[in-house]
């Protein structure tokens, strides 16, 4: 957790780009990447040069070359000039001078290193304006306790997170508690291999990381298991050079060395060599629209004929995905019920071909301020030979927070996500923990629950007789009321006048008798 005097250094420094001229906040994210990719260089170095010493061995992987820099008009420096170390001494017009003419070459000549962050850094731009605001930059940078994993995590993700409340660029994160949810249901594991095709920061992956360090901190102790996690679990495709880089870095600081973090189009080019390949896809794609045909992955129209990119990408997540492979990923709410063929198709390849799990309905406020459509969690598995039984349905009412533009916590921080803990008042508050629990029981408790509930099964049958319509509200039940009309006064006064007077008239009978 960061501490509340951190937080004031991050927002200074973020004023302090506004002020300097840079408004767009992955400007300001991007250029403070370049500056922590710096730092992260020399302290690889260091540790490179004290292994060395250690062992009283040439240094094994020399990042910073020995001689002389020529780039740039000041004739050449040293590469130990450039060193995070030595730079961050440096008067500012000094340190601007050498960042902006011989580091930032450096970084972009550093495109054939051996990690997925160097490669990205190709099309590095030095867009700081003043010295002094440089110099600002790199004094918070070197205050901050880099060798704690969960610092420096905690750090990118605060900055990530202004993406959101500066209200721009929003489609690139999705809110960190919905993809907490979405990982836990999901419960990755140790042999996993996990791929988003929209990875834009690389929310799902860090959360999946995170998951696995604490729920599997073994898998550190052998080195095939820490391997499999450094290098060959977390797949991310993009293709925006900036979120690669923003992404990369944001895996690099929660402990991931080298993650395969690439430039991709994920609609329009084909997907020899990762067809198959992946056992969890957890993605938020962006759904723009439609696509021109010339433009669509061939192999991608071979599995549904559609010009519309959210059927496109369901298209692809059964692609990428192994036999037995699964997917939690978000969809807008006419994925669950459009009519055109291709939607048809779509969900009855799901239901049929393979093994829908569930689906979480979305509050429509989850994802403003800068978008209000409505959205829906959808969990299936990868089967090739269908499967699907009874589909878990639950209506996710509330997500902590308020659901109008200003996106306010209801709830403290620690009652907020999926592992809080809460009481029966908090729950039309928080639904998420619900979720996460009753999504374990859908072979058990749920198939009980009655369709009043806020969440219940619905067997197979009844899906494809509904024409393979996904939407809650299909298979809902409305506890009906029956209503009490109570007459006005005054009438009631004239009936008990009658009934009287019926009364009095039996009584004069039976005298008559």
């Amino acid at each position: 957790m960061l501490t509340g005097e951190l937080r004031s250094k991050i927002d200074g420094v973020w004023n302090a780009f506004w002020a300097g001229g840079i408004a767009n906040p992955l400007e300001v994210i991007e250029q403070i990447t370049y500056l922590l990719f710096m730092r992260g260089l020399d302290e690889a170095h260091t540790r490179e040069e004290n292994k060395a010493n250690r062992l009283k061995q040439p240094i094994e992987r020399r990042i910073f070359p020995a001689g002389k820099d020529k780039i740039g008009k000041g004739g050449g420096i040293a590469y130990e000039d450039m060193r995070w170390s030595r730079l961050k001494n440096r008067d500012p017009a000094n340190m601007f001078e050498i960042v902006s003419e011989h580091v930032f070459p450096f970084l972009r000549n550093m495109a054939e290193a051996d990690t997925a962050h160097a490669t990205h850094m190709k099309g590095a731009r030095f867009t700081i304006p003043t010295p002094a605001l440089l110099a600002k930059v790199v004094d918070l940078l070197a205050e901050i306790p880099m060798e704690d994993r969960d610092t420096k995590g905690d750090l990118y993700e605060y900055m990530l997170s202004k993406i959101a409340s500066a209200g721009q660029n929003g489609q690139f994160r999705t809110p960190r508690h919905i993809i907490a949810l979405m990982v836990e249901m999901m419960a990755p594991g140790p042999k996993d291999v996990i791929v988003d095709p929209a990875c834009g920061t690389c929310g799902f992956l860090v959360a999946a990381g995170e998951y696995l360090r604490d729920n599997h901190p073994k898998l550190f102790q052998e080195k095939a298991t820490r391997d499999h996690f450094h290098e060959e679990m977390f797949h991310g495709f993009d293709f925006d050079g900036t979120m690669l880089r923003i992404g990369s870095m944001n895996m690099t600081l929660h402990g991931v060395d080298n993650p395969d973090i690439r430039y991709k189009d994920s609609l329009a080019q084909e997907h020899a060599g990762d067809e198959d390949r992946y056992s969890l896809v957890l993605a938020n794609p962006p759904f723009a629209g439609a696509l021109d045909y010339e433009t669509i992955a061939k192999d991608l129209q071979a599995i549904v004929k559609t010009k519309k990119t959210e059927l496109l990408f369901m298209a692809l997540f059964l692609k990428l995905l192994k036999p037995g492979g699964r997917a939690a990923v978000i969809v807008p709410d006419g994925v669950l019920f459009g009519s055109s063929t291709a939607h048809k198709e779509i969900r009855r390849m799901l239901v049929e071909d393979h093994r829908l799990d569930g689906i979480v309905k979305l509050p429509s406020g989850v994802f403003r301020p800068y978008a209000g459509v409505s959205t829906a969690i959808v969990l299936f598995t990868k089967t090739n030979s269908g499967g699907t039984d009874q589909v878990w349905f639950y209506d996710c009412q509330a997500d902590g927070f308020s659901l109008d533009d200003k996106r306010t916590a209801l709830l403290p921080a620690e009652k907020i996500g999926p592992r809080a803990k809460l009481g029966d008042e908090d729950h039309a508050k928080n639904n998420l923990p619900d979720i996460a629990v009753r999504w374990t029981q859908r072979q058990s408790a749920e198939r009980k629950r009655p369709r009043t509930a806020q969440s219940f099964c619905v067997p197979k049958a009844e899906i494809a007789a509904a024409g393979y319509d996904f939407s809650f509200n299909r298979y809902k039940e409305v506890t009906r009321q029956v209503a009490v009309h109570r007459p006005p006064k005054q009438i009631i006064a004239k009936i008990k006048e009658i009934e009287q007077e019926i009364i009095e008239g039996l009584s004069e009978l039976e005298e008559m008798l």
